[in-house]
């Protein structure tokens, strides 16, 4: 086909992609009809917020996806892009041109159609400023995404050609963006009804979506409850009736409605419990796209020196955290991105006490020296946080002689604190948003809105640019190479401590849930069945 003079010449659609990916996540007798399906599981905190533009955490995206669908899903295995709400797609030879036939029969839980409009004016609610999407840069590879997002004005290149027809145009080639498609920030949404009911427009009764399930119901701290859509398009395909979602940050208390049969899914255990699960059958460790990090506030004193910021990192010893503290796996490292992928991650900073205390030194600080102030270690509240904290404090106190004090916070106030930079040291996390290393590095950028350090370095952001357009990976592997070096070995505005494993604990009757790197969870496919 035709379109705007641009040759279409490689269409991807539901029946290239092979046979129905959904036929492995049916069951296969009618048992699964004489239990109830109502699926309990533990979300680990209470929402920062529901809104896809703006939400940032783990918890808030597995809510999300109940409630919205973007153009492609991800293979709940593989991760693999197949048909969404767009039930096909069209790329250029190029490359840069990407048209999506959305489905005629996708509804909005209010009945009306799913149209490529609802996708233009979600996508450019990401893109404006006002909205203050920690993720619009996600999206910079769009021509004249970038420009909108910075306040220049311009139009990005996401056109309704019709109802059913979306056109995307990048600037360059992007080997993810169709993964992005089916990213949490790019779900739409419906903008008629955030204008006509303001901050309450996510409340129960007046969220419309086009997910799978519907908001029912949202206590907070309490529990949030989502219910199967009479208007969702594969309504038939669902099988659960509804999704509790329990905000406990205790893990103590989740443990133990898992172990009385109260939840079906427990996301994380408790430490002290963690000798009593290994041997249960319920139990599960996996290996996840995603680092367990410091960020260092790099605009308050002393973090401000980068000798200071080299010697905390130094003095970190990541095998005894792996070792004794979260013993489920967890690989230590001082790299950011995790192995995985074509990328091989740099050689982080290794555990060398001398080299630390040289660095600071150096700074002016130690015997003979300035005298450190005291540092606070904000983290969420939860028992694997506190011990992590706690012996990190004691090792910087007795190899550096730096006074740490850790203090921990509820979710809400704690990604507030993040946010607004009021913390010295913060207990942080990144899980892969895709399947390349890119994921990992673009949050660093100078002004990217998951930065969250102060820190910005233009050799940095110019060896990260120059690798989402470079033409092999060899160059591509140079040029992180040297951003990752130069991220956590030279300037230290974070300080990683290990890759994760994916651990929890999942009852015997919860069937098709799958497990992938990213631990992503695509209710439609689960079931309970005895």
């Amino acid at each position: 086909m035709n379109i705007s003079g641009i040759m279409i010449v490689l269409a991807l659609t539901g029946a290239c992609l092979g046979a129905d990916w959904r036929d492995e996540f049916r069951p296969q007798t009618e048992n699964w009809r004489s239990l109830a399906q109502e699926l309990v599981i533990h979300n680990e905190a209470e929402p920062e917020i529901l809104d896809p533009a703006r939400s940032k955490g783990v918890l808030e995206g597995r809510i999300e996806s109940a409630l919205f669908e973007g153009l492609v899903l991800l293979h709940p295995r593989t991760l693999e892009p197949v048909p969404g709400v767009a039930s096909h797609w069209e790329v250029s030879e190029d490359r840069l041109t990407y048209t999506f036939h959305l489905r005629p029969e996708a509804r909005w839980s209010d009945g009306k159609s799913v149209t490529a409009m609802d996708f233009v004016s979600s996508w450019r609610r990401v893109l404006d400023p006002a909205t203050a999407s920690s993720y619009a840069a996600v999206i910079d590879m769009v021509v004249g995404a970038e420009a909108m997002r910075s306040g220049k004005g311009g139009e990005p290149a996401i056109v309704a050609h019709d109802a059913q027809t979306l056109v995307v145009t990048l600037r360059e080639p992007c080997p993810w963006f169709l993964e992005l498609c089916a990213f949490h920030t790019l779900l739409p949404v419906r903008i008629d009804s955030i204008e006509k009911f303001g901050t309450q427009w996510n409340q129960p009764g007046k969220l419309i979506s086009n997910g799978p399930f519907v908001l029912s119901e949202w206590l907070p701290r309490e529990r949030l409850v989502v219910k199967r859509s009479a208007t969702y398009w594969d309504r038939d395909f669902v099988k659960l009736e509804s999704i509790t979602f329990l905000p406990y940050e205790d893990l103590e208390t989740a443990y133990k409605l898992f172990r009385t049969g109260q939840i079906h899914w427990l996301a994380a255990v408790p430490p002290a419990k963690l000798d009593e699960v290994l041997d249960m059958p319920e139990f599960y460790a996996a290996p996840y796209f995603g680092t367990y990090f410091y960020r260092l506030n790099v605009t308050r004193p002393p973090l401000d020196d980068v000798r200071v910021r080299r010697a905390i990192s130094l003095a970190i010893d990541r095998r005894q955290i792996t070792r004794h503290i979260t013993r489920a796996g967890e690989r230590p490292s001082g790299a950011l991105c995790p192995p995985g992928t074509w990328y091989q991650p740099v050689a982080g900073p290794a555990f060398d006490v001398a080299a630390a205390r040289a660095a600071l030194a150096e700074a002016g600080y130690g015997p003979g020296g300035k005298t450190l102030p005291t540092v606070e270690l904000l983290y969420n509240s939860r028992a694997l946080h506190r011990l992590i904290a706690e012996t990190v404090a004691q090792q910087l106190r007795q190899a550096l002689g730096i006074d740490v004090v850790t203090r921990n916070s509820e979710w809400k106030s704690y990604i507030a604190a993040m946010n607004r930079l009021e913390f010295d040291m913060v207990r942080s996390a990144w899980i892969g948003d895709y399947g390349d290393p890119d994921t990992f590095f673009t949050c660093f950028l100078s002004g990217n809105g998951n930065n969250r350090t102060g820190w910005a370095n233009p050799t940095y952001d110019d060896l990260v640019r120059r690798s989402q357009t470079a033409a092999t990976l060899v160059q591509r592997q140079e040029l992180l190479s040297q951003a990752e070096d130069l991220l956590v070995n030279q300037e230290c505005p974070i300080v990683c401590l290990f890759h994760y494993v994916a651990q929890g604990l999942l009852a015997d009757t919860v069937h098709g849930w799958a497990s992938n790197v990213r631990d992503l969870r695509e209710w439609r496919t689960v079931w309970l069945e005895r």
